[in-house]
């Protein structure tokens, strides 16, 4: 699957399964260990997990298995490492706290990529 796709597959469950405020950074050129970070805000714990174990769901279809998954239940901060992309599941507060597209943007400039939601 190439990496654009695999990009629309997250973006795609992670709105159907209502995470807030997808935003994805395209951190090309930024890094080396991924191409692309999915930042969502979930309303819960147990949102953020179930955010996560959706996208690992629906990804078993085209036979891909995350490299590895951070964080459980009571936890404020979900990360699923894809490979080429990384989500971080947050609650709105850890996402106000870390700024991880503040992190990663450069000179100020935008590594937002445009979402569009079905």
């Amino acid at each position: 699957m190439q990496v654009e796709d695999l990009l629309k597959v997250v973006q795609d469950v992670l709105d159907e399964r209502k995470g807030h405020n997808i935003t994805t950074l395209d951190v090309r050129g930024k890094t080396s260990f991924t191409d692309y970070m999915v930042v969502v805000t979930g309303t819960s714990d147990r949102h953020l997990k179930s955010l996560c174990d959706y996208v690992v769901e629906k990804l078993r279809e085209y036979s891909i298995k995350p490299l590895g998954i951070e964080g459980d239940l009571g936890s404020d901060w979900v990360l699923l490492d894809l490979g080429d992309v990384i989500v971080h599941a947050m609650t709105a507060q850890a996402r106000g706290f870390y700024q991880l597209e503040k992190l990663w943007s450069v000179d100020g400039a935008s590594t937002e990529v445009e979402v569009t939601s079905a």
